[in-house]
Order: C-alpha cells, then structure tokens, then sequence
C-alpha cells in the first residue's frame, strides 16, 4: 500500500523545495507558517487522513482526491493534459503503408485488449536486479505461488510487481463532460472501432459474435472502405467539441442528447478506442509533435481513454486522456502492440483485404445538430485555432553524449538532464523557479504518481557557478558540483518512488480540509505555495524502443513543458511554450548548458 508520508518529513522535505526559491525573509515567513501547520490544524488534518487510508485498505489515499483533482478542472483536456507519445517507424519501410499500418496496429491493439481481459497478460515487474529474477525459472516458481504471498516471493529477489489497476480503462472507455466535475464510462460488452477520417465518423465490429476478432483481411477491407470513402468533410465537426472548457462542452453534449443523437454519441463513447487516419504525410519531428499533441482538432475525439493516430505515411502516435490513468499503462500498451505489429504483423504489403460488403458493416455516424450546435461548434473551433496557434513546439538533439558516458562518470542521467533545465533558464531569465519531474508510484496499490522537485540548493549553486561564476572554479570543483546535483537528485527520485515525496501528502491534506468545510488553513494561502504549485518548467521522461518522442503542453501560461529522454549516446528534448515564453532560446540554452556539463565531465576547461 501507499504509504502515507510522516508530517515532519513532508514539512522538511517542502522547505528543501522552497529554499531555492525564495530570499531569507520569504523564507523565514514560510517556515513559520509550515511549522505552524505542522503543530496545529496540519497535525490534525494528517492524524484523519491516516485514519481514513486505514479504513480504506483496498485503495490509496490519493486515489480520490486524484481523481477529483482532473475529474473537477474545468480547462480543455487538449494541451492542459492531454500528452502524446509517437511510435518509431515500423523496421520494415514498406510496412509503414497507412492501411497496412493501420490495420497491424489495430489488430495488435485488440490481442493486447483480449490478452489483458483473459488474464493472460503478463504481469508488470519492476526489476531492481533483472539476472536474478527476470527469469523463466523465476516466472515458473512465483506462478504457483498464491497471489496473496506471491508479491512477497518476488520482493525477496528484487522484483516489484506494479499496479495494473488502471489498465481496464484502456479500451472502451470516454471521459463524459459533465458540468463541475466529469465522469469515466466504461462499456466493456461493446465490441466496435471508432474511425475518425476527414472529420467524419464512422463505425464497425472488430469483434464477432462469440468473442472472437474479426479476421485481419476483414479489418483490412473495413480501413480501406473507410480510407477511399470520397464524402466531404462535416461542415460542423463534432470532434472540436472536446477541446472546449468542460462546462461548456458539458452543456452542449446535453443538447446533442436532447437532439436525437444518444446512440451516435454511444458508439463514440464506448468504441473500443479512436483510430484517427490522417490524409497528410508528416514533414519533420516538429510537424510530428503538433500532429500527435493537437492535430487539426476535427478528425480528434480528446475524451477517448486513447487515440492511436496514423497518417498518410504510416507515422503513428498516440494521443491519451489523463485522468483515468498515468503513462505507465500507456507505454507498456504502446511497447507490447509496436512489438506485437513488427515483428508478427497481421498483414503484409501483400495481402488481400477479404471480399466483404463493407458498405454494410461499416457504419458512418450522422449527428442531427441544431443552430445552437452549430454557433457551438463554430466557436469551439474559432477557440481551438487561437490556442494552437499560440503554441511553440521546439525540440533539439544533442549529439556529444548520453547515458553510456554518465553511468562511465558516475553521474545520474536524469539528474543532468535536470541540472541543464535549471542552468538554461539561469542563463536565459536569471531566475531558479518552481520545477515539476513525475514519477511514478506503481509499486504500490492504486499508486499514481509523485512530484520529484528538481530545483534544489544544489543545482542552484551549480547553476550559478557554470552560468555567472565560471572564472572563480577550477574544472575539479564544477564536476565536485554536478556530483552533489546528482547524489540529491537520486535520492529525491527514490524518495519519490517509495511514496516519500511532500507534494501528494499536502495536496490530500488541502483537499481533506476543504471536505470537511474547514477553513483553507493558512498555510494554504502563502503566496510560496501558490508559487511553488505554478510550475513554470513542467517535465517528464520516457526511454522505450517502441516510442519516437513524446510531449505535452505548459501547465501554466508562462510556462514549458519539457518532454525529454535520455538515450545511450544522445539526449532529446522536446520543448512547448506560449508567446509569454521562448522555448526555441531555452533549448539553444539546455544545448549549451549540456555541452557545458559534458566537458567538464570529460575534464575540459570550458570558456563562458
């Protein structure tokens, strides 16, 4: 289970974070009010949560107040939180064929699907130590073990099963607009494929009558029936409706019930999953990034669980709602179905699609829409363009070096990676501000996720020496500098990782408060927690053979959303910013601040 974190640690460890933050007196306020939060109304907010998690053994104390916290926002899930993750193409160029790819992935998709629901897919392990129990022998002994010990057997060697509890709301799953606060829906009987092309809608069975998966050759000839259908595009696009604020679009989802579109609006909530087919090639990683994060926002459908988008060239991504669950069940779907197509692909580039009536299993969604509808859609779209036209996607690789050479110096990957965002906004606004890296809690039931908080004491006195201070340390001392960066950066990750972050911890005591009618407490209402809470420089990591790059928007307006991997011998950033902020700058100064980094590394001397 989730632990919930003692309160002088979460006290402590939220001080660690503020102090890059703010000057001596700034400081010398907020501790008062943390620790007169920590002795009064926080110690009894704390004692309640911990009574409440005892009673509530089959779940974690985040789950709720989690749920709520995306299930209530009232922002577009499009950029707020929406993230994207994009494929690598299949190895085999002529196999990245739209249709033939289209038609691979769907099917891996639905064995993935079927797989899970047998009880058949293999369980997730994170191993500490993979030679001793990422084995068959291994695998043999824990499968006759009772799973109420089993978890037991597989600490013993290293091994942490991870929660999979989320992975049911992979497939037929839509997140329903609701006013004030959302919900998930979930039809698991339903056996179709939502097909959006040209902003169009269209629907087909990809499972029979007796459970089984329609043949491939019949999906194959479905796809193509829907890819030469020559209809026009709607003259009002229904899809735009997912990216308006979630009252709005609460409201007019009512009108369209009351309009006569209840079963239209049924097959699109519980399909299966959107297929979005694309009718344009992809120009470069840029075009990519915009492709998979936005798209034209008529042939997207934002509230499905996930979206697989394929376009004209075969490039694949995925596009996934976030509030029923975090990357981790995204990724190790998207790694088990870019495997499954690669390398056993249901069809090949000479295959036949079977010779079926198509016109009749296919089905195109026709939506009855009133002028009110229509003035809605309209203004959806008219919002849509602004917003992504106010959006910057940058992304930069650097060349000089990767995770091989780090772990050579000793040095953790991620905590320079890290260190380079905090020495390239010194360097481009002369400022340390509140920073935000996810981690996932999966090792624990219900687990979600922890805020890793990057901007530490450490990196800011590194930062400054490599930014303002290069001439005053000898190149010993700057690598005795990123040395202490990365031990504090481990051990925040762990931290993290067992549970033993501050962020969640405050956040569900914020949320007990407010539930039971409380006064907010004052702590609460120190303007460093609201700061600290803004986070201006957003990011998360991902390192898989399945997955090309991915990306989301800011958090907040004058912020950036750093999606970023850190590979063998190269490093890859993917930048999004608003106008109030230059993202093409801050990746020419995370390019310097890593080259920097490298150097002094390697033992070079480095000029300013």
């Amino acid at each position: 289970r989730l632990p919930v974190p003692k309160l002088e640690d979460t006290i402590k460890r939220y001080l660690n974070a503020q102090k890059p933050l703010l000057n001596d007196e700034q400081f010398r306020k907020t501790e008062q009010l943390a620790r007169a939060f920590e002795k009064g109304i926080g110690r009894e907010l704390h004692e309640q949560l911990v009574a409440q998690d005892n009673q509530n053994k089959h779940t974690s104390y985040i789950t709720g107040p989690w749920f709520d916290m995306y299930l209530k926002a009232r922002e577009p899930v499009l950029l707020n939180f929406n993230p994207f993750m994009s494929f690598n193409p299949d190895p085999k160029p002529e196999y990245n064929d739209q249709l033939i790819r289209a038609t691979n992935m769907t099917v891996s998709a639905i064995r993935f699907m079927k797989t899970f629901r047998a009880g058949y897919l293999e369980p997730e392990v994170f191993h500490l130590n993979p030679e001793k129990s990422d084995t068959e022998i291994f695998k043999k002994i824990i499968r006759f073990v009772p799973s109420s010990i089993s978890w037991f057997g597989a600490y013993m060697v290293n091994a942490y099963p991870l929660d999979m509890s989320q992975y049911f709301r992979l497939f037929n799953s839509t997140r329903i607009p609701k006013l004030n606060k959302d919900e998930l829906y979930t039809d698991e009987k339903a056996k179709h494929l939502l097909v959006l092309r040209n902003g169009n809608f269209y629907v087909f069975d990809v499972i029979d009558r007796d459970g089984n998966m329609l043949k491939p050759s019949e999906i194959q000839a479905h796809l193509k029936y829907i890819l030469s259908d020559n209809s026009p595009a709607p003259a009002f696009p229904l899809g735009y409706l997912t990216s308006e604020n979630r009252d709005t679009w609460a409201l007019l989802r009512k009108n369209l019930l009351d309009n006569g579109n209840e079963e239209a609006l049924q097959k699109v909530d519980s399909a299966m999953f959107c297929l979005s087919l694309d009718d344009f090639p992809i120009k470069d990683l840029v075009h990519l990034s915009h492709t998979m994060l936005h798209g034209d926002g008529a042939n997207r459908w934002f509230d499905k669980s996930f979206s697989l988008i394929i376009t004209k060239d075969g490039t694949a991504g995925i596009n996934f709602e976030h509030s029923w669950g975090d990357g981790v069940a995204v990724l190790r779907f998207q790694n088990e179905v870019f495997k499954d197509s690669t390398t056993t692909p249901a069809i090949s580039p000479q295959s036949q699609p079977a010779s079926v009536d198509s016109s009749r299993a296919v089905q195109k969604l026709d939506f009855k829409l009133n002028d009110a509808l229509k003035a809605g859609v309209t203004k959806a779209k008219q919002t849509f363009d602004s917003t992504v036209e106010s959006l910057s996607l940058n992304m930069i690789q650097f060349q000089e070096g990767g995770k091989e050479l780090l772990k050579q110096k000793k040095v953790s990957p991620d905590a320079v990676a890290q260190l380079a965002f905090q020495m390239a906004f010194l360097r481009q606004y002369d400022q340390t501000v509140a920073t935000y890296e996810s981690c996932s809690t999966a090792a624990f039931k219900h687990g979600r996720t922890e805020t890793i908080r990057p901007a530490s004491v450490h990196t800011k006195k590194c930062s400054e020496a490599f930014v303002k201070g290069l001439s005053q340390h000898s190149t010993e001392e700057l690598q005795n500098l990123i040395m202490e960066c990365s031990k504090y950066h481990g051990r925040l990750t762990k931290e993290a990782a067992m549970g033993q972050g501050f962020d969640r911890h405050l956040f569900s005591l914020r949320c007990l408060a407010l539930s039971k009618g409380l006064p907010l407490p004052e702590f609460y209402q120190d303007q460093a927690y609201a700061s600290l809470n803004h986070n201006i420089i957003s990011t998360s990591t991902l390192v898989s053979p399945a997955v090309q790059l991915g990306g989301f928007g800011p958090v907040v307006a004058d912020g950036f959303g750093v999606g970023y991997q850190v590979q063998d011998d190269w490093i890859g950033c993917n930048v999004s910013s608003y106008p109030a902020r230059n993202g093409k700058e801050y990746l020419q100064c995370i390019h310097k601040s890593l080259e920097d980094i490298f150097n002094v590394l390697k033992g070079k001397k480095i000029g300013s």
